[in-house]
């Protein structure tokens, strides 16, 4: 075996997600996101397009992230639709985090390779980013809300308007315990067929 499938074991299975309100004051150092970003480079990616383009909210650009949450949940969401708590979370999250990635996908300009296999390319990618933040004892959150599928988020992040935000991952050190979770046993979710 070429590596410790035990440690591979545990590291999978100990991934989580930890929410922004969950996060102590600690910071984060870029040199641990350049690490997460790096692996996340390394997911599988139909015809090595590697669809994947990160952008990183830190210090004051949590505020501008924020800020435009904010401002285009008002915008786009009609008044009697709105949720004080929705907004409140869009608007306190990136500020309860060290760092912020919106994750995106950049549409290959021939669009050989199917657009859905880009995006699965770039989901991948964020499960190598939660995957590292285990590893350091990060916590980690994907979050999509339906405000990041809008072109007025593709102006915001400068991506073009064939791009999509696939997320925005939330990174910072828990302030609680490593939460415990278990999964349906595999007879649940999978048919061995044999002839």
């Amino acid at each position: 075996m070429r590596f410790n499938l035990s440690e591979i074991n545990e590291l999978i299975r100990e991934r989580r997600t930890i929410y922004p309100e969950q996060f102590s004051e600690r910071k984060v150092h870029k040199e641990q996101i350049e690490v997460i970003l790096n692996n996340a480079q390394w997911a599988p990616t139909h015809g090595n397009t590697q669809p994947w383009r990160f952008k990183v909210f830190s210090e004051y650009g949590r505020q501008k992230l924020s800020d435009h949450l904010g401002n285009s949940y008002l915008e786009l969401v009609p008044e009697e639709d709105q949720v004080d708590l929705k907004l409140a979370k869009l608007i306190t999250r990136p500020l309860k985090s060290s760092v912020v990635i919106a994750v995106c996908m950049e549409r290959q300009p021939e669009e050989t390779i199917l657009e859905m296999e880009e995006i699965e390319a770039v989901a991948c990618a964020i499960q190598n980013m939660h995957l590292t933040c285990t590893a350091y004892g990060l916590g980690g959150f994907w979050s999509t809300p339906k405000i990041i599928y809008t072109s007025q988020m593709n102006q915001f992040l400068e991506i073009g308007e064939k791009d999509k935000c696939l997320g925005l991952f939330y990174i910072g050190y828990p302030s609680i315990e490593w939460p415990k979770a278990h999964r349906k046993p595999l007879e649940y979710t999978t048919k061995w067929i044999t002839q």
